[in-house]
Parts: C-alpha cells; structure tokens; sequence
C-alpha cells in the first residue's frame, strides 16, 4: 500500500506537473501525509534532464506550501479557538495557557513561523498554533513563504544535482536533515541573543 501512495506521487508529479507539485505540497502542509521529499526530488531531477523549470518547481511548491499552511491557520482560528476557550480546561488547556501561548506568538511568531517550516514532522504544524493565537495574517504569509520557499529550494536543487543517483540520494539525505536542522538551531540561537541584547 505504501509502494503503491509513493508511485501515485511521482506519477502525480510526472504527469501533472507544476499544478501536481502545487497540490502535493498544498496536501503536504495540511495534515495529510505527503513527504515533501518524493515530490520536489524527482521534480528537481526532472529540471536537470529539462523537462520542468527549476524556478517555476520552487514557486508552485512555496505557493502550494502556503495555501495548505493558510487552511489550517484558517481552521484553527475559527473553530479551534472558540473549541479550547469554552472545553479546553476538559483537555488540560486551561486559558492562562491559551494566554502565555498568544503571548509567545505575539512576540516570536515570526522566527516560530519561519524556523518551523524547516523542521521535519513540525512544518505542516508550526501552522496550527499561528492560527489559534490569530497572528497577523499578513507577517504569517511572508515568513511561511520564506521558509517553505528556502525548503523547496534545498529538496529541489538535492533532487537537481543527485536525482538520478538513488544511492547518493540514501547517502546524503540524512546530511542535509541534520544541516538543515544546525542551520534552524543558528537561527534560533542568534535570535535568542538578539532578544537579549534589546
């Protein structure tokens, strides 16, 4: 059955196109279990033998990327907040938490936001608490755009430059996840100092 989801996959984004690649990663960033991973490396690799433009790839992942963030930051605004408001002290969310948690959001939505989008098994997440604290709606666009836009960019220049070698791709995939994760740990840790210097 899983062989049979990963075909669909790459057989969405050979035959598809960017419109599959835009639906994929919209489904991606929902909670729907769609690996970013089997839809912008083998689109990379089919930028490299010509048959799909590498710039349009990033662009139909980072929008697509966005329109699955922006529903459940949608949801989450309209039907989780009033939901944890009135039942969540039944579920150990009393509001005092709901309050620190708007709080944080108010003050580091925008790292959060962006450093979230970079974290596999958190990216498709990071959109939920965004919507429950209602942050701005315009400052979660840009920095969900600006780390979806940085991820797809990375799977798909992987998928360029190593997509036709599936041995390299086992070798190096796990470098580029710890990368990536040194990289959201910078992030985090030099904004964490520019906090306290202000």
């Amino acid at each position: 059955m899983l062989h049979t989801f990963i075909d669909w996959i790459l057989a969405t984004v050979h035959d598809w196109g960017y419109t599959g690649i835009f639906i994929l990663m919209a489904l991606e960033s929902t909670v729907l279990p769609v690996p970013s991973e089997l839809v912008l490396i083998p689109a990379g690799y089919l930028a490299h033998q010509g048959q799909m433009n590498f710039g349009l790839i990033v662009l139909a992942s980072t929008v697509g990327s966005l329109v699955g963030a922006a529903f459940n930051y949608v949801v989450s605004m309209w039907l989780g907040r009033p939901f944890l408001e009135r039942w969540g002290r039944y579920f150990f969310v009393r509001p005092e938490l709901l309050h620190k948690t708007d709080a944080f959001f108010l003050k580091h939505g925008a790292v959060s936001t962006f450093t979230g989008r970079l974290i596999p098994g958190i990216r498709h997440l990071i959109s939920i608490p965004a919507g429950l604290t209602r942050m701005n709606p315009g400052a979660f666009a840009f920095y969900t755009c600006l780390g979806a836009g940085l991820w797809s960019l990375i799977l798909t220049l992987f998928g360029y430059f190593l997509g036709g070698n599936e041995a390299l791709i086992r070798e190096y995939q796990h470098h580029i996840t710890i990368g990536v994760i040194v990289f959201v740990a910078l992030i985090i840790g030099g904004y964490v100092w520019w906090q306290r210097r202000k």
